[in-house]
């Protein structure tokens, strides 16, 4: 292999796939990536068999080839190059040279003859904007469970309704769900990605511009995007058939602005328990919101708060935390917050928007 392209764009490559190379002693091939020169471009790869990704980027191929290379190693050395302009590389000898303007680096190769191959997925395939992917999953990823006990709420899982794409994950204490209005999509099967496969499903497609190429199988979900592949696992399971506890109405309505509600919340983090533990007392005749939080460590915060009340009274113990999060899912200025009885879940959207609903269960007292 003798090739030579732009620096920027192998260095951009080279950072994406490293961190999608595996980690795996039974398998030690898969914490390299795999360089492969033909045509009028060069192919970055790598995987965890959990998920694969590969970069193809233009280039100019004096010699055709392929040499696997430990990715750690090569993401280093191009995260600290800081040359511009063009870079050379040549495989020779079971290793790989890297010239620049003012470096040459010398990189031993590894057997890339065991270097697994990227499943090129076939089955439902539609078209989605970069942004409206990247939204949808920034919008509920962070209400997955993190323990892998239970994979399918470990997931995200995106389904289609109609004319929208609906993204929802859950770790059975809080559950988001993220409607996106789409085109051209039939027919769509429920699936669920690993939370572990997010990241950097957002890390490689978060912030890049166009559409997206998107097909589902049985078991695999890929996505493509200017010379961009990526695959996936999708997990084997059932999703909780979460509507069923989604709340018909409600005993109590608030509406609040965002950025106060907000504020109380740091606030409370301070003096808040180890469970994370804040109160809110909602009273509507006398128009009064109360937000608490109390340890008996550090001291204990009372805060009034201005709201639109209606409704009954009621008092509800609640995790700040996933009161925070869900924040980031909210464009609004304002949110309402609907309750019923104490041991129901809390529904929170921002005001005048359906497309995003938050579910928090209440704390036993």
């Amino acid at each position: 292999m003798k090739t030579e392209c732009q620096i920027e764009k192998i260095k951009q490559a080279v950072l994406i796939t490293e961190r999608v190379s595996g980690k795996n002693l039974t398998l030690p091939i898969l914490s390299s990536v795999l360089i492969t020169a033909s045509g009028k471009s060069i192919k970055i790869r790598s995987t965890n068999l959990s998920i694969g990704v590969d970069i193809e980027i233009p280039a100019k191929i004096n010699e055709e080839g392929e040499i696997a290379v430990k990715a750690d190693v090569l993401a280093n050395v191009f995260g600290n190059i800081y040359s511009d302009g063009n870079i050379e590389m040549e495989s020779k000898n079971g290793n790989l040279s890297i010239k620049t303007k003012n470096n040459f680096i010398l990189l031993k190769g590894q057997l890339n003859e065991e270097f697994p191959t990227i499943p090129t997925v076939s089955g439902q395939k539609f078209t989605i904007s970069s942004s409206k992917l990247s939204e949808g999953i920034k919008s509920v990823y962070y209400s997955c469970a993190i323990s892998d006990i239970k994979p399918e709420i470990s997931s995200v899982y995106i389904y289609q309704d109609g004319e929208f794409l609906i993204f929802v994950a859950t770790d059975s204490f809080r559950l988001a769900e993220k409607k996106i209005k789409i085109k051209g999509v039939e027919d769509f099967p429920g699936i669920l990605i690993p939370f572990k496969n997010i990241s950097e499903i957002l890390r490689v497609f978060g912030e890049m511009d166009g559409d997206i190429s998107v097909c589902v199988s049985k078991n695999q979900i890929s996505f493509y995007a200017k010379g961009v592949y990526l695959t996936s696992r999708v997990i084997d399971g059932i999703f909780p058939d979460y509507k069923q506890i989604m709340p018909k109405s409600s005993i109590t309505d608030v509406v609040i602005l965002k950025q106060d509600l907000l504020n109380a919340l740091k606030i409370s983090n301070i003096f808040s328990d180890k469970f994370n533990q804040v109160s809110i007392d909602i009273n509507p005749k006398e128009k009064k919101i109360i937000l608490g939080a109390k340890n008996a460590d550090v001291g204990e915060n009372i805060m009034n708060l201005s709201a639109a009340l209606t409704g009954e009274p009621v008092i509800v113990n609640l995790n700040y935390r996933y009161f925070l999060d869900c924040f980031q899912s909210i464009g609004q200025d304002s949110v309402v917050l609907r309750f019923n009885q104490a041991s129901k879940p809390i529904v929170i959207q921002g005001v005048s928007d359906s497309s995003f609903t938050y579910l928090i269960m209440p704390m036993n007292r």
